[in-house]
Parts: structure tokens; sequence; C-alpha cells
């Protein structure tokens, strides 16, 4: 239990960052080295690399060797686990706002039938 709440507390620590979260959002359409990781930010290679080695301590991405290049890959297993524990809470409200739904509908008052009205005449 320790370890898989250590494992969540590092992925959504790696999310909590705006450039992490496109860094992935970019490595879920495919492989990719750090220059071209790069390429859309306004920062340098090192501080995409900086970004990387939280990513990859979290275990959301890899490293492959492909000779020279060391392209990185998306690792979803982790994400999968986020989402497991974030839908447990989805649950929880849904369920509630259900209850809730049906509380709402038992305080709503009870129409009575319509009572058709008399026209009035002569004016």
């Amino acid at each position: 239990m320790a370890m898989e709440s250590a494992r969540l507390d590092a992925t959504f620590a790696a999310l909590a960052d705006p450039t992490r979260r496109a860094i992935l959002a970019r490595l879920a359409t495919g492989a990719a080295t750090v220059n071209e990781l790069a390429e859309p930010f306004d920062m340098t290679q090192p501080a995409v690399s900086k970004h990387l080695k939280v990513l990859e301590s979290a275990g959301l991405v890899t490293t492959d060797r492909d000779g020279q290049r060391r392209p990185r890959r998306l690792q979803p297993a982790r994400l999968a686990e986020a989402n497991a524990w974030l839908e447990q809470y989805r649950e929880f409200w849904e369920s509630s706002f259900r209850r809730l739904d049906d509380v709402l509908v038992e305080l709503q008052p009870r129409k009575s039938p319509r009572q058709p009205r008399s026209r009035r005449r002569g004016h």
C-alpha cells in the first residue's frame, strides 16, 4: 500500500506541471527525442531533459536506444493506475449526486390536477 501511494504521489506530482502534461500528450502520438520534444516549447533542451527526468522517475516515460537516438516513450500503466484511483472517487460522487437527485425529486411540491378556469364574459 505504501509503495502504491508513493507511485501515485510521484505520478500526480509529475502531472502537476503543464509542460510535463504537454510532453505526455506529445508522446501519446508516438516516441520522440529530446530535441523533438523541445521544439514546441520556449525552453532549452536541458530544461526539457529535466522535465523528462521527472516523468521517467514517476514511471510515465521510458527511454529507448536506437543507435545514436534515445527516443522517449509514454508508459501508460502509471496513468492507468492514477485513473483507477480517480475512478473510485468519480463513482462515489456519481452515487452521491444520484441520491441528491432522488431527494430533490421527493421535495418537489406535488402538482394537483388542474381545475378548468371559468371564463368571464362581458368585459
